[in-house]
Formats: C-alpha cells, sequence, structure tokens
C-alpha cells in the first residue's frame, strides 16, 4: 500500500453528476463515491490526464485534488455505505447481512451505477415494488446497474434491459450474476432496438433525454401499459409532462428534488 493516495473531488449541478460519474468510471477502474452533486475519485495513480479530459468536455464543474494519509479507505467507505428499504426491497452490498421479511437485493456501490440510495433510484424502487405485477414483461431502459431491472424480477417480471453504455450493461450482468437472477435480453443502445410491447417500461435517466426519447418509449406500450419515468428535477418537470401529455399520470412521486411521473398508457 502507497503511504499517500489522490482524492479528486469533482462538483457541479445535481443533474450532470451522473453523466460525469459515467465519465469517470470509464476512464479508471477505481472505486468512485457518487453524491447529489459530487464525485469523488480516490487513487494512488496520476489524474491528470483524467483533469485534462474533464476541461476538455466543457461541462460546468468544480475540480479539486488533495493528497492524504492513504490509510484503509475502501473500507471507510464500505462502513459508510448503509442499506436501504425501498418498498418491499432490500438493497445491501455483500458485506451486510440480508433482513428477514424484505426481497433482498444485492449491489456492491463501488463497482456498480446505482444503488438505490439516490432519490429518483428509490422513488422508481417504490413504484415497481407498487405496479409490476407476476408474469409481467418489462423494460429498463437507461439500465445502469441493472438495480430496478432486478427488483422487477424479485416480482416476477420478464425483463429486457438496454442502456448506451457498454459499461453500464456490463454492470448488469454482474450484477443479475451476483443476485443469481437472469434477465431476458439485454442490450447496447436504446429502447428504439426492440419492436416488442411490454407491460412496464421504466426508464430513469434525465429530463432532456426523456424528452428526446419519449415517442420510442411510448412505443412500447401496450393500452394498459405502465410507464416509470424518472431523474426529473422538479424545475424541469414541465418538460417531461409537456412530451408525455397524451397519457395519463396516474401517480408522482417527489423526493427531494426529484420527481418520478407514473403513467398510464392509451
Amino acid at each position: 500500500m502507497n503511504d499517500k493516495y489522490i482524492e479528486l473531488t469533482v462538483k457541479t449541478s445535481p443533474d450532470l453528476v451522473e453523466l460525469l460519474a459515467d465519465f469517470i468510471m470509464n476512464a479508471t477502474n477505481e472505486a468512485v463515491e457518487i453524491g447529489t452533486d459530487t464525485i469523488v475519485l480516490r487513487t494512488s495513480e496520476s489524474t491528470e490526464t483524467i483533469e485534462q479530459q474533464l476541461k476538455e468536455l466543457d461541462i460546468e464543474c468544480e475540480v479539486t485534488k488533495e493528497e492524504k494519509e492513504n490509510i484503509d479507505w475502501i473500507k471507510a467507505y464500505q462502513d459508510s455505505v448503509q442499506p436501504i428499504e425501498a418498498g418491499e426491497f432490500y438493497i445491501h452490498p455483500q458485506w451486510h447481512e440480508a433482513k428477514d421479511g424484505k426481497i433482498n437485493i444485492l449491489i456492491n456501490p463501488a463497482l456498480a451505477f446505482g444503488s438505490g440510495h439516490h432519490a429518483t433510484t428509490y422513488s422508481c424502487l417504490q413504484a415497481i415494488s407498487k405496479y409490476v405485477k407476476d408474469g409481467n414483461k418489462l423494460l429498463d431502459v437507461g439500465c445502469g446497474s441493472g438495480i430496478l431491472a432486478l427488483a422487477a424480477t424479485h416480482k416476477g417480471a420478464v425483463v429486457d434491459l438496454c442502456d448506451t453504455d457498454e459499461l453500464a450493461v456490463d454492470s448488469s450482468k454482474e450484477n443479475f450474476a451476483l443476485n443469481g437472477k437472469e434477465y431476458n435480453k439485454i442490450w447496447v443502445g436504446s429502447a428504439n432496438k426492440t419492436d416488442e410491447k411490454y407491460d412496464v417500461v421504466v426508464a430513469n435517466i434525465i429530463a432532456d433525454v426523456l424528452k428526446m426519447i419519449a415517442n420510442e418509449l411510448k412505443s412500447k406500450l401496450k393500452s394498459d401499459s405502465i410507464l416509470i419515468v424518472s431523474g426529473i428535477l422538479d424545475k424541469k418537470e414541465h418538460i417531461v409532462t409537456k412530451a408525455f401529455s397524451n397519457l395519463d399520470i396516474i401517480e408522482r412521486i417527489k423526493k427531494d428534488e426529484w420527481v418520478t411521473l407514473i403513467y398510464k398508457g392509451k
């Protein structure tokens, strides 16, 4: 173990956190900690290349770097990650015990895009707990860690997953294997790569992307399907409601400044 390590902190607006986190995780194999408006990378390697690439992205963010004494920060990080309950689900890393009476899902946050702690993921899990039924066919668009599809599988759904990031697809595959669960199909890309219709479609992305792919998502619905869209900052909610104005909202979930909308197909 080296005596020192570098802690690189990237502070940005909440709607850009996942985008920058994906970029950093593509650039390094080190553990990345994701907060509401920060991404923290801890590494014993040089961060100069990543810093330069962040500048070239021309995305508004504040980057700070600090050299620290090398304690066992992986253990410290593990100790800081607590299990969460959302609806029927209990999301926990491998270093925490399962909980009786709950649907247990294993997610190791240092190795994944989503662990249920973000408000949008939490709200989607609540919606899945309420609306997904045994035998449903579900599509998870922008699957990330696969946590939402995994939750649906535990409810008895047959799931397809997709993400435009190949690393996310790999992460989903790993988490399905970790939980001993199976998906039906998984691919790199978006909803436009399938002609199937689904009982439930979930898209936890960001408002601007939801607007862009609104017609794709709606084309995957049956007349009585459920559509769960999330990743929506409250100040951008109007963008999404306008894009899906021809569907009926049956529930709105707000947690912190994040909104999740549940629609019924027509």
